[in-house]
């Protein structure tokens, strides 16, 4: 399969709904084509039928046999693209970096880097006991290894 193809078909369904956009792509050797999208507000299942559509109504299943299945990211999956850092702004991340592990509430995400905000208990400078301190970290993208949303029931 031409993976070049099927992005652009993917691309071009996209282009009708822009609070949509790609996570990911794959196609197996034995021509099992997997669509990941996401968006802004969500993912209706009415448009991933509708890319679906958009895919097979434009491929050949004479030329080659496949299957196709259009998703959206599931919650346990880490975030890959930074328009999924600005949608889950107020939400608790996990993310690991090279030397850490945080989790915090994530309060700001632009193009370069994301803010996380979380309190957390500390001794006291003098005396016995402990303090809650509110501790703030500012992350790049590329020093983020994996970063989760955290369900919180």
């Amino acid at each position: 399969m031409d993976q070049k193809k099927i992005k652009d078909l993917v691309d071009e369904a996209l282009a009708l709904n822009e609070s949509l956009f790609l996570i990911d792509l794959t196609i197996s050797e034995n021509n099992k084509i997997q669509v990941t999208v996401d968006g802004d507000n969500g993912v209706p299942l009415s448009e991933c039928i509708r890319i679906s559509r958009n895919v097979e109504h434009n491929l050949d299943r004479e030329e080659e046999d496949f299957s196709l299945e259009v998703t959206t990211p599931d919650i346990s999956h880490p975030l890959k693209e930074k328009r999924q850092y600005i949608k889950n702004i107020n939400r608790i991340l996990k993310v690991k970096t090279a030397e850490e592990e945080l989790e915090g509430t994530l309060v700001e995400a632009d193009d370069e880097k994301i803010v996380l905000n979380w309190k957390a208990r500390e001794p006291k400078p003098i005396g016995k006991g402990k303090v809650t301190v509110k501790k703030s970290a500012t992350l790049t993208y590329t020093e983020i290894k994996e970063a989760k949303v955290k369900i919180v029931f």
